[in-house]
């Protein structure tokens, strides 16, 4: 009992030692973010200008109009990617799913792009309009990969399957393509890039509306989520009704994953990756603590890579997804080679 207590203990400051340093990466990620551009603010100037409220001049037009916007949006939805990571790993019980590798992005992005080329002649495209689209998208992937999942047991052939359904739907985006008209086209390879220039506040609020309630849901599942991950039987025995469960794991990381899809494009490696190194650092699993670490982790992961992508080249952009992948990718390659070396 006295060992259980000290193990407690140990875990709860590890806990809170990790967040301490993720809360300071985020605050140095905010800052850099809102300081280097092709306009240079110095710390003074960007707290006076937080000070005095907006302005006419062109620095505050930069940082409250340009700069705020698409670093929050970096920070919320990076955060909202890994979390949906997280319980999709929950869900199959296995590291390597996330919405990217599961063709669940791809989906997302087949829905919205047919939404973009057929109906925004009839309807606003609004960032909400756009998250609906993502979300059929997402849970029309999802059921495939479900479906598939029930026959296929082995997890690496089911990844094969995403991969492969993935292809599909950008095959199907690709055709829808041929549609439309210059301007739709222009839109939409731009929006299927991945990127957080140009976003808005509204594109900020819809995030904050949708992706902190989902967080905040998923991290009440954590108990239940905690006995799913030692069996079913396990968590039919502890009081846990699995259907409405895994429904619910399914949809909050569907809404997560179509979130971000529609708001900034399709970001790779960040659902995989993040949940990982993130129970790396904490030495636990418990989803009570790899919940909040993911989401801080994810949003420390996202603005330092888009801090990236608009500076190293600068005045060229690079995408989002492009330095996602750069720094994600090994860790995937990684967690692969260490589960065969295991299994081995």
């Amino acid at each position: 009992m006295e060992k259980e207590e000290r193990k407690t203990n140990k875990s709860g400051l590890r806990f809170a030692a990790v967040m301490l340093l993720l809360f300071a990466m985020l605050l140095l990620a905010l800052v850099l973010n809102l300081a280097i551009g092709s306009v240079r603010l110095s710390p003074a100037e960007i707290i006076s200008l937080l000070k005095n409220g907006r302005d006419a001049s062109t620095e505050s037009m930069i940082l409250f109009n340009v700069r705020m916007p698409r670093m929050l949006l970096a920070a919320i939805l990076g955060g909202a990617l890994a979390v949906s990571g997280f319980l999709l790993q929950s869900f199959f019980r296995n590291p390597i799913a996330g919405p990217f590798v599961l063709g669940i992005s791809s989906g997302a992005k087949m829905i919205v792009g047919i939404t973009m080329i057929f109906l925004a002649g009839s309807i606003t495209m609004s960032p909400a309009v756009m998250v609906a689209a993502a979300f059929i998208g997402s849970l029309l992937i999802t059921a495939v990969v479900l479906l598939f999942s029930q026959k296929v047991k082995n997890m690496e052939l089911l990844l094969v399957v995403g991969i492969m359904v993935g292809y599909i739907c950008s095959a199907v985006t690709d055709m829808a393509v041929t549609f439309a008209s210059e301007q739709d086209i222009v839109n939409l390879k731009y929006w299927s890039m991945g990127t957080f220039s140009g976003k808005s506040w509204e594109h900020v609020v819809t995030a904050l509306v949708i992706c902190v309630p989902a967080v905040i849901a998923s991290w009440l599942l954590s108990k239940p989520m905690g006995a799913y991950a030692l069996g079913e039987g396990y968590a039919k025995s502890m009081g846990v009704a699995v259907r409405p469960f895994r429904l619910a794991l399914i949809l909050l990381s569907s809404l997560l994953s179509a979130c971000v899809t529609a708001l900034a494009g399709p970001i790779s490696f960040v659902g995989i990756a993040v949940p990982h190194i993130t129970r790396t650092l904490l030495k636990s699993s418990r989803p009570a603590l790899v919940i909040p670490a993911a989401f801080l982790a994810g949003a420390v992961f996202c603005v330092f890579c888009d801090l990236i992508a608009r500076t190293v080249f600068s005045p060229t952009e690079l995408n989002i997804g492009t330095v996602t992948s750069i720094f994600g990718a090994p860790v995937v390659i990684w967690m692969m080679i260490s589960r065969r070396r295991r299994g081995a």
